[in-house]
């Protein structure tokens, strides 16, 4: 009888809900976008190797409970952050807090779970008071149980500002699907570029900064520019409808056929 061959190693493939390399040599490959990882750009940072699908690494689907957009708050500018709060880092406070110095009258609505605890609140404003901003600009709740109640929300907020160099991402489609535009700051890993490669999917790549100063620049522009405001309100649902983002067959589509190539290369 002639030699049994070895059993052939399943090829394992990682991609959504972790923005990172598992450092394991034995995952395969790791999907992902050439937006959120530039051909030669990341590829060091992973033991997988990068598979790019041809539009976007992520699907979107709103949730059936997401309530209309709302008509746009006739106040001071707000701008907001719904991240989860460990995303809130020093350069991101410092951003936002120059962002705040440039808007008379604006204020900064953070939302997320960790704020429901009075500690987190407490050392959130001292964060912001060593860079000179006052408790009274910033709006601040913790967690909303109903998804309905919490993307309501939106509905007192101007601008959405993301986070670096930890991006949001379910957070970044929501205040879009709500309305509201979001301003990202794209950076060299896959996690500081997950809002670069929502926006290249929605087509709203001038809200995409490249730098520190360019984000601060987007978001001040914008908050002193009320019909464009009104007008990205009026215009992102639909446009995300209609977006590579939110189109389900094709990127099922293009997933599949991702899934059969890593098949075909088992033979």
């Amino acid at each position: 009888r002639g030699a049994v061959p070895a059993p052939r190693r399943p090829q394992q493939v990682t991609w959504l809900g972790y923005p990172n390399t598992t450092g394991l040599t034995q995952m395969d490959y790791r999907l992902t976008d050439s937006f959120a990882d530039p051909p030669g750009m990341t590829e060091h940072l992973h033991t997988e190797r990068l598979i790019r699908l041809p539009r976007s690494f992520l699907c979107y689907t709103p949730a059936i409970s997401a309530p209309e957009v709302t008509t746009l708050p006739d106040r001071p500018v707000v701008f907001c952050c719904f991240n989860n709060y460990p995303k809130v880092s020093d350069t991101t406070l410092k951003l936002w807090a120059r962002i705040l110095h440039s808007i008379p009258g604006a204020r900064l609505f953070l939302k997320n779970s960790q704020l429901s605890d009075a500690g987190v609140r407490a050392k959130l404003i001292t964060r912001f008071a060593l860079l000179g901003i006052d408790s009274a600009q910033l709006l601040l709740a913790g967690f909303e149980n109903n998804l309905e109640k919490h993307l309501q929300q939106y509905g007192s907020c101007h601008i959405a500002l993301d986070t670096f160099p930890y991006n949001g991402t379910t957070t970044t489609c929501e205040a879009l699907w709500m309305g509201v535009p979001v301003v990202t700051l794209a950076g060299t890993s896959h996690a500081s570029r997950v809002g670069f490669s929502i926006m290249n999917s929605v087509g709203l790549t001038e809200l995409v900064a490249a730098s520190a100063d360019m984000y601060v620049d987007i978001a001040v522009s914008l908050a002193n520019d009320p019909d464009r405001i009104q007008n990205y309100r009026n215009r992102l649902r639909p446009r995300l409808s209609n977006s590579a983002l939110m189109d389900a067959a094709s990127f099922t589509s293009n997933l599949e056929e991702t899934y059969c190539w890593m098949i075909d290369k088992l033979g």
